[in-house]
């Protein structure tokens, strides 16, 4: 550890990671590609990987690490944001094009991760866009 490097003790946050909106987006090729996440509720708080689940992995890392930062700060942590009544997951049965079903698990295998985790990226994705153009 270097003179300006300091060790802060992990601490346990009050809402799980799981609580929080967190947002994956692929990196385009210029930026390194794979994916990055962040978390509109906790600003600052990102982190990176080469696949979907990596990048997942590696946010759960960041989300300890920034709140026991802010701990050590004295600042507080922002409450999750509850979007709607739907915390929890909920199941969505959608009818596709067979064509399309089976781009997306292509796409899926690919890229190392579930067909259920592409969709709901590219869901996310594509209604951060609609909303930025809104």
């Amino acid at each position: 550890m270097s003179m300006n490097e300091l060790k802060i003790p992990r601490v346990e946050p009050t809402y799980p990671f799981e609580a929080y909106t967190h947002i994956v987006e692929p990196l385009s090729e210029e930026d390194g590609g794979g994916y990055v996440i962040t978390f509109p509720d906790l600003p600052g708080c990102m982190s990176d990987g080469e696949t979907i689940d990596e990048a997942i992995a590696n946010g759960r890392d960041a989300f300890s690490a920034w709140v026991s930062a802010r701990v050590h700060q004295g600042k507080p942590i922002p409450k999750p944001t509850k979007h709607g009544e739907a915390a929890e997951p909920v199941r969505l049965m959608q009818r596709l094009p067979r064509s399309l079903h089976a781009n997306l698990v292509a796409r899926a295998k690919a890229e190392g991760t579930s067909l259920n985790t592409l969709v709901t990226m590219l869901l996310a994705e594509g209604l951060g866009r609609r909303e930025h153009h809104a």
